[in-house]
This record gives C-alpha cells, structure tokens and sequence, in this order.
C-alpha cells in the first residue's frame, strides 16, 4: 500500500472514529503509555458505557485527554483556551508544568470547571487532565474538538494493554469496539499524576515516567510524596490505578529479593511445577537447579528502567497466557525512576491469582 492511500486509509478511520465518538459510541486508540478505552467526556451516558464495559466501580474517576492547541506561529503554546471549559482556575506552577511536558505522560489534577461531568469524577469537585504525545491520539481529539475520557482499554484489574492486538484479546466477543492501531506503546506504564488542586503545593498521586525530580530539575517545582504534611491523605482525590490490586495478571505474581529466589521459591510449596523467573538481563543464571522440585524458566528483563517499563505489561500479558503456576519478578532497585514500575508491580502482585477479579473490587 503506497504511503499516501496509508494517510487517505488512516483519515477515513480516523472520522470513523471521530463520528462513533460523538454518537456516543467507544473507540480504543493508543497513547505513549498505554492504549485508552475513549468516549465523549460530555457524554454521561458515553461515560457509564466506559465503567460497564470495564466493569469499573463509578466513584473511580477518569483522566480527561485533550488535544494541544495548533501551533501556528507562536513560540509557545497558549493552552489557557484549550483548560478553561475544564479547570476552575490555572496557577502559576500548573502552566509551568504543561509548558514543560504536555503533550506527554504527565496528568494534573485540578479543581473542576461547574460543566464538567460528576460522572467522569467519580463525584469529587476535581478533574484529571492530559494530552497524551501519541500522534495519532493528538489527530484524534483534534478532528474531535472536544475531551475524551479514556482509561485503559481492558478490564478493571486486570493488565494494562500495549498493542492493539491486547485490546481485541481483552473484549473479544463482548465488544464490537474500534480499535484505532498505532503500533507498540512506548512508555508502557501509566502516566504520572499531579494533584493541584488545593493550592497548597504540588503532590504526587501516581507516579509514572516523569518523575518528582525531572520535575523539579525543568520548572523549579518540588513535588511532595503522598504523607509529606502537605495534605493529609484522606483529603487527596481519589485517582485512577490507586487501588491496591490492580494490573493484575490472574497466575500468581511475587516479588524476590536480591539474591534470596531460592527463598521465594521454597515460600510456594505448592507450585512444585512450572514457575516463569524473570532476571535482570545484567546477572547471569540463578542457578534454580538447586531446587529439584520446582521446573523454572528464566526470562530476561532489562535492568534499564525505561525499557523495563515499556515491556512491563507485555511481558507479564505473555506470561500469563501460557500457563504458569507462578510468576517471579525481581524486586525493582531503589530510586525515583524506577517507582513508577515498583508501584504498579506491588499492586499487580496483591491482585494476582486465579480470584484477581475478586480482589480488584477491594
């Protein structure tokens, strides 16, 4: 196919995907961290369809994606019109903030503009915002003109998908959804979350690619854990993937300790049979032929932070559909960028196992 019918191919689609959108339909589409299940932020019902599909508790807010504004001939872009429909009001810090990394993997938590729907804020008087740096999510909610909500497209719980091909897995035969492919996620985990909203400083709520330091290095603007005296945390929004089981693979997930995967592995007497061991692509073999019992294979995975996240999912998505009786992780190394990978392996280990589905309403 020449490029150009690729381009003609990719418009229609994309107007496809434009017109089930605003006729209250749902559209999976890519982002840089993982692909989204979108629909019409103004659209209550469009909105319920999301939670039901998902099977999401509704007091589980979304993230609000919206477009960057067109560039034309300005050295830096005015995204005052594109949050004022939104956001009560932008400080300072929050401009900064968006200057330095939208579009990219980075939400921010505002106070909410009157209009915007309690359904899409699981009933909180805040509202989550991105503009994801996927080209073709940019395409698609600038035709669009308006936000779309979009969580991962899979089942609440459960892995986040990378690929086009996860999404069709995950709904197959439920869904007559439209999946717009754009290839591989890049980053692979979720976006990192700011809150904003009380004015008093900025906290982290979830951290992802973007960390607290990077942050401070491009604005000047400290970010404060969750528990720093900021604000106490029952007076923090709520925010998507804060659950504590969550990304769950539905085999049974641990964690090892360096050096101690023959303890993790007599911890488990039960799996006597096949357990899939990831190590770090920098140690050589663990040597689990010291445990006769147990039938063990050994997956690398790269002690890069950056691509050991964006092959996270993959990998955990891959092992899980061929039949292991145990999954093994190293626990990952200590420092900011590599929080966002530990935080969404502790909550996928508490998820995991055959009753994941159970545990994910906790």
């Amino acid at each position: 196919m020449s490029s150009d019918s690729k381009l003609l191919q990719s418009t229609a689609v994309i107007n496809e995907a434009v017109q089930t959108l605003r006729d209250g339909g749902l559209v999976a589409f890519p982002t840089e961290t993982v692909y989204g299940l979108g629909a019409d932020a103004k659209n209550a019902n469009a909105i319920k369809k999301i939670f039901t599909t998902k099977g999401r508790p509704s007091n589980h807010p979304l993230i609000v994606h919206l477009a960057a504004p067109d560039r034309f001939d300005q050295l830096q872009l005015d995204w005052v019109p594109v949050l004022a429909p939104w956001v009560r009001d932008l400080s300072e810090d929050a401009l900064r903030l968006i200057n330095a990394f939208w579009p990219g993997p980075l939400t921010l938590v505002f106070k909410k503009d009157k209009s915007v729907l309690s359904e899409l804020t699981g009933g909180q008087d805040t509202v989550a915002i991105r503009a994801p740096a996927h080209p073709l999510a940019q395409e698609l909610l600038r035709k669009f003109k308006g936000g779309v909500v979009a969580p991962s497209a899979n089942r609440f719980g459960k892995v986040s998908p990378t690929s086009a091909g996860d999404v069709r897995h995950e709904f197959e035969g439920i869904l007559d959804l439209m999946v717009l492919d754009g290839g591989d996620c890049e980053v692979g985990i979720e976006s990192t979350i700011i809150d904003l909203s009380s004015g008093d400083g900025a906290v982290l709520l979830r951290p992802g690619a973007i960390t607290p330091k990077e942050i401070l290095e491009k604005t000047g603007i400290k970010v404060f854990q969750r528990g720093e005296d900021v604000k106490k945390d029952d007076e923090l929004p709520r925010v998507s993937g804060s659950l504590k089981a969550h990304y769950a693979p539905t085999t049974p997930l641990r964690l090892y300790a360096p050096g101690r995967v023959l303890d993790a592995l007599t911890e488990f007497p039960d799996t006597k049979s096949r357990v899939a061991l990831a190590v770090w692509d920098s140690e050589s073999s663990l040597g689990c032929d010291a445990h006769p019992s147990i039938n063990a294979e050994e997956v690398i995975v790269s002690s890069d932070s950056v691509s050991f996240a964006s092959k996270l999912y993959r990998t955990l998505r891959d092992l899980d559909q061929q039949g292991w009786d145990l999954i093994l992780f190293p626990e990952p190394p200590a420092g900011e960028e590599w929080d966002g990978v530990r935080d969404r392996l502790q909550r996928a280990c508490f998820g995991s196992g055959p009753s994941s589905s159970s545990h994910s309403s906790n």
